[in-house]
C-alpha cells in the first residue's frame, strides 16, 4: 500500500515513481540476502548516484537535483520502505555533503561540492568518538597546525560507510578546551594514515558498513578545512539538524513497510474461516499502526518545510526524529505480533524491521537528547515568538 503523497510540483511526482520503480527493481531482489550476508551494497549506491539520489537537496549548480527538503525526505522515505540500510546510507552522505554546500568557500565548492554529488563518489560523517557520543565537545581527536597542513590523530567511532567512504567530513580538536575549539576538515579517504577497523557486528542494519575510523598522522593541507577555525560544531550541529530530519524519514519509511507487510498477511491468513483482519482485535493493532506512521509522515514534513521556507526548525527536527523513531519501533512491533509465530523467525522481514528500528532511536543523537532539546526550546520560547512562527507559515 505505497503512501498516498502531496508533492509540490509534477517533477516530483516523477520523481517519486522513479525510487518506486528502483526500489522495486534494484533494491527489493537484493536486500534478503545482503542483510543475512552482512554485505555493504555498494553498487546500489552508485546506481542510485547514476540516477541522481544522492544529491537530491543540494544546488543544480554543482551537480545536485535542486529539490526541497520536503520532496526529498519522501525520497528517502521510498527507499526505507525497501531498504532501510541503503536509505540511512544516503542520509548519511547528504549529510556529509553539508558542511562544505553550507560552510565552504566558493572556491570550495567549485572544486570538490561537483564531484561528491556526481553519484561516482560515497561520503562518511566523523563526529562520535567512543568516550564523546551524546558529548562531541569532549572529543579527542585532534589536529594540530603544521605549516600549510594540518596533522590529525585520533579515531572516529560508529562511522557509516566507515571503510567503504570515499571520502569523510571530520571534526577534530584544533584548541584545548572552549566553545571553538573544534573544527571540521573534509578528507579524502586514500589519504595516507586514513584506516577502517573491522566493521562493528550490529543487531540490525547489517548491509550498512559501521565502523571505527582511525586517523594516523594524517596529513590534511590547511584548504582543506570547513569554514573557519573553531566553527566545527556550529557546522555539526547544524548538519544534525537536517540529518535528523532524514532519520526522521528512514523511520517513517521503515514503519510504512513493516505495515504493509502486515496488512498483505492479515489479508491472507485465516482464522476461523475468514481473513484475520476481519477480526477486531487485530483490525484495531492495524489501525494504530497506520495512525502512527501518518503522524510521522506529518511530523517530519512539517519540520522539512519549516526548513524550505528558511524559518528555524532546531525543536521541530528533534520532535520529528522522536516521534518517528518511537513509531517506528512500536510499529515494526507490531508487526512481528500480527504475524505470530512467523513473524519471529527470518523466514518474513518483519523481524528484520524490528531489529533495524531500534538503532534510530540511538544515532543522530538518542530519544533521550532530542527530549532534552525539545525540552529547552520549550524552556526558552515565548508566547510571542511562537505566534510569529505561526502567521509565518
Amino acid at each position: 500500500m505505497p503512501a498516498t503523497r502531496t508533492l509540490p510540483a509534477p517533477e516530483a511526482v516523477d520523481l517519486i515513481g522513479l525510487t518506486r520503480e528502483l526500489a522495486e527493481k534494484e533494491l527489493a531482489p537484493r536486500v534478503a540476502e545482503a542483510e543475512a550476508e552482512e554485505r555493504f551494497p555498494r553498487e546500489v549506491f552508485r546506481t542510485l548516484g547514476r540516477a541522481g539520489l544522492l544529491s537530491l537537496p543540494y544546488p543544480e549548480e554543482y551537480g545536485g537535483g535542486g529539490q526541497p527538503y520536503e520532496v526529498y525526505l519522501q525520497v528517502l522515505e521510498e527507499i526505507a520502505a525497501v531498504w532501510a540500510s541503503v536509505a540511512v546510507g544516503v542520509s548519511v552522505h547528504a549529510l556529509s555533503c553539508f558542511g562544505l554546500a553550507a560552510f565552504g568557500t566558493q572556491e570550495q565548492k567549485d572544486e570538490w561540492l561537483p564531484g561528491m554529488l556526481s553519484g561516482d563518489l560515497l561520503g562518511a560523517y566523523c563526529l562520535s568518538e567512543a568516550h564523546a557520543g551524546s558529548d562531541p565537545a569532549a572529543m579527542r581527536t585532534r589536529a594540530v597546525r603544521d605549516g600549510d597542513h594540518y596533522v590529525l590523530n585520533g579515531a572516529k567511532a560508529w562511522t557509516t560507510h566507515g571503510g567503504h567512504a570515499d571520502f569523510y567530513t571530520v571534526m577534530a580538536r584544533t584548541a584545548d578546551e572552549g566553545s571553538r575549539a573544534i573544527s571540521c576538515f573534509l578528507v579524502p579517504a586514500d589519504t595516507p594514515g586514513v584506516v577502517a577497523d573491522p566493521p562493528e557486528h550490529k543487531m540490525g542494519l547489517t548491509g550498512s558498513a559501521t565502523a571505527t575510523v582511525r586517523l594516523e598522522d594524517v596529513r590534511v593541507p590547511a584548504h582543506r578545512r570547513i569554514g573557519e577555525e573553531g566553527e566545527g560544531l556550529k557546522i555539526a550541529f547544524a548538519g544534525l539538524d537536517c540529518g535528523r530530519l532524514g532519520i526522521a524519514a528512514v523511520a517513517t519509511g521503515l514503519a510504512q513497510g513493516a505495515l504493509d507487510h502486515a496488512l498483505r498477511y492479515s489479508r491472507e491468513r485465516e482464522t476461523f474461516g475468514r481473513p484475520i483482519i476481519e477480526h477486531q482485535g487485530l483490525a484495531f493493532v492495524l489501525a494504530d499502526m497506520a495512525a502512527a506512521v501518518q503522524a510521522s509522515r506529518a511530523t517530519t514534513l512539517a519540520a522539512a518545510r519549516l526548513k524550505d521556507q528558511g524559518l528555524p526548525f532546531h525543536c521541530e527536527a528533534s520532535i520529528a526524529k522522536l516521534v518517528a523513531t518511537d513509531n517506528a519501533m512500536k510499529v515494526t512491533t507490531d508487526a512481528v505480533q500480527v504475524l505470530g509465530g512467523s513473524g519471529y523467525t527470518r523466514d518474513f522481514p518483519v523481524e528484520r524491521y524490528m531489529r533495524e528500528a531500534k538503532v534510530m532511536q540511538i544515532f543522530e543523537g538518542t530519544n533521550q537528547i532530542q527530549r532534552l532539546i525539545i525540552g529547552r526550546a520549550l524552556k526558552e520560547a515565548d508566547r510571542g515568538s511562537l505566534r510569529v512562527r505561526d502567521e509565518t507559515r
